[in-house]
């Protein structure tokens, strides 16, 4: 059993089974939905912050700068110095915040970003083409699509989304709300998020973008019932007819600009009243569809990462990238090739719950139907301010999609089986994979980060868990070397150090979201930034060269995003039972770094783990 109380109610849950590491769901009513009874995030020690950042430090640095930076370390840590002062502070504020780190890491980390929202933020879902390579076919699943979205978010309004569990704890809901009707809105030096999903007339409507047309779709009859599927068939098939041509100007390529030239443009686009009411209908609606023509098929080799690129970014201006606002939440992506995704800006969702709205809409079933009111196509008055502001912003989303070097595969020899078999966990045993084909591709091990969930805290969000460990320079250094003999014991040892390194992080004692904290309170109160994080060692542990992300789902999707930094990789990687999908990218303009080099030297390094663990001989 399982009590919480609300209400001044005590309420009780029966749990049949709860596993470890595995997500758990119960239902609730609506009233409880919305209602978090996962704990407080908590302010870890400051010692033991102080100590992980110094022991992740050693597989990156030389032994002379970590003395260095040793010191530095301990001169701000010491009891009674700044160190301790700001922990102080940092405690205070998680007792009277609710949570003392997710606002300002999503500040932080994404609305204060300047940088393009695709390829650098947005993360897209590509997922298994459907049976269909035509309009028809297009316009029959965009529809059971929309209706399969539609009863997800009556699920959330009713209270009947079940609350998830992992290891046995409750799991914070916050992000479910959020999802609908919510945008991105760009600033001068910081965007904001706008909800409108919980104003006193919520929306009804959602946007549908075809050949860089947007149109305002109801999507609730006069009576407040939701469409059904065949009703939003006909609807679609009416925007179908009303949009043959591909608009001139694509409205839509203005979002895929850096955010400060964006919000200029914004500006001037909102003095029109005609435009300000496109744009609101836009980031008020509920979501939006893209119904994009189909993308280029050179080989079947390569189709899997030009479906993944065509979710991302929409292939350029010459193919889909005018049918995104990029600055939405939630946009579906479906392709008259049978290609389908999702697109979403992270300040206000996350993997886990996208994962579970997919898992949803490839369960849900039909429902009946009856008449419904025409679309409205949303117009733009361009004038010559506007079609100078689109016409660089062609010109620069294009640069950036001829940069990102994508490559999407399955690598098909052994899934999270095998780990599992052996008693490892799946993601750490890939986890050490990525370091070991780095290391092979650059002769180097690199500041990476895994992401942990913070969901079983209120209002939490992320910490990022980092990969390189002294077990797994250890384990690297070893493998090649026909004298070690003791290569599977080191092999254990560099999966179980990353493994604990989760666990920690799942307590809420990661590093680097406390570091985060400690660094903005000093700037909060008005101080210098401190001298631990102007360090050269600081910058090295923080250019993360690899981003990676496991995509928590049981069906065949595979995530993409860019890297953080211009010399570095971003891998996503799906562990299914006898398979693994991963895709990998990284920029052009870097002379170093190849995703399709990484990719097969990491094909070649999951196969050799494999031998290590299960000689054939």
């Amino acid at each position: 059993m399982f009590f919480f109380k609300f209400r001044n109610k005590r309420i009780q849950i029966c749990l049949t089974e709860v596993k470890k590491n595995t997500i758990l769901k119960v239902s609730m009513r609506q009233e409880l939905c919305f209602f978090s009874s996962a704990p407080p995030q908590p302010v870890p020690p400051l010692a033991q912050t102080l100590q992980g950042y110094l022991r992740a430090l050693e597989p990156l640095l030389p032994p002379e700068e970590i003395n260095h930076t040793r010191r530095m370390v301990q001169e701000f840590g010491r009891p009674g110095g700044l160190g301790s002062q700001l922990q102080e502070e940092l405690v205070k504020r998680a007792g009277h915040t609710r949570n003392w780190i997710s606002d300002w890491w999503v500040q932080w980390a994404y609305l204060e970003s300047r940088q393009p929202l695709p390829v650098h933020s947005n993360p897209a879902i590509s997922l298994p083409r459907r049976d269909f390579n035509d309009w028809r076919g297009q316009l029959m699943f965009a529809s059971k699509l929309i209706a399969a979205v539609l009863d997800f978010k009556a699920k959330i309004n009713t209270g009947q989304l079940p609350v998830e569990f992992m290891r046995g704890k409750p799991l914070c809901m916050d992000l479910y709300p959020l999802l609908f009707s919510s945008c991105r809105i760009p600033g001068p030096k910081h965007d904001y998020i706008a909800n409108h999903g919980r104003t006193r007339r919520s929306p009804t409507h959602i946007t549908v973008v075809r050949n860089y047309q947007f149109f305002q779709l109801e999507v609730y009859n006069s009576d407040g019932s939701r469409m059904t599927e065949s009703q939003i068939h006909g609807q679609l098939l009416r925007i179908r007819s009303q949009s043959w041509k591909t608009d001139k100007e694509p409205m839509g390529i203005l979002t895929s600009e850096h955010r400060h030239t964006w919000g200029e443009a914004y500006n001037r686009l909102l003095r029109d009243k005609i435009n300000k009411e496109s744009v609101r209908a836009i980031e008020t609606g509920l979501f939006s569809l893209c119904l994009d023509s189909p993308v280029m098929r050179i080989s079947d080799e390569k189709y899997a990462s030009r479906k993944a690129a065509q979710v991302l970014h929409g292939g350029g201006t010459f193919s889909n990238s005018g049918n995104r606002w990029f600055d939405k939440t939630l946009q579906f992506v479906v392709g008259e090739d049978g290609s389908w995704g999702l697109l979403y800006e992270q300040a206000t969702a996350e993997g886990p719950p996208i994962a579970t709205l997919l898992h949803h809409i490839q369960e849900s079933k039909e429902s009946p139907s009856g008449p419904t009111a025409m679309p409205k196509k949303l117009y733009f008055y361009i004038d010559k301010e506007i079609k100078r502001d689109i016409e660089l912003a062609k010109q620069n989303l294009d640069i950036l999609i001829n940069d990102l070097d994508v490559n999407v595969f399955n690598f098909k020899k052994f899934g999270k089986e095998l780990p599992k078999k052996h008693k490892m966990s799946p993601n750490s045993f890939i986890q050490v994979a990525l370091q070991l084909a780095y290391y092979r591709v650059h002769n180097e091990l690199c500041a990476a980060c895994d992401i942990a969930s913070q969901r079983m805290f209120r209002g939490g969000r992320t910490e990022y868990i980092r990969s390189p460990t002294n077990q797994t320079l250890k384990f690297v250094m070893a493998i090649s070397n026909p004298s070690v003999s003791e290569k599977l014991q080191l092999f254990r040892e560099a999966v179980d150090a990353h493994t604990a390194l989760t666990n920690q992080a799942l307590k809420g004692h990661g590093i680097d979201r406390h570091l985060l904290g400690l660094k903005l309170q000093a700037i909060e109160q008005g101080l210098s930034i401190p001298k631990v994080f102007m360090d050269t060692a600081y910058g090295v542990a923080t250019h993360w060269k690899l981003r990676t992300g496991q995509v928590p789902a049981n069906t065949d999707s595979v995530m993409c995003f860019g890297p953080l930094v211009p010399d570095g990789y971003a891998i996503c990687y799906n562990p299914q039972a006898d398979h693994v999908h991963f895709s990998i990218t990284a920029f052009n303009c870097c002379e170093e770094t190849h995703a399709e080099t990484l990719a097969l030297t990491l094909k070649e390094t999951l196969c050799e783990l494999q031998e290590l663990l299960e000689p054939t001989v």
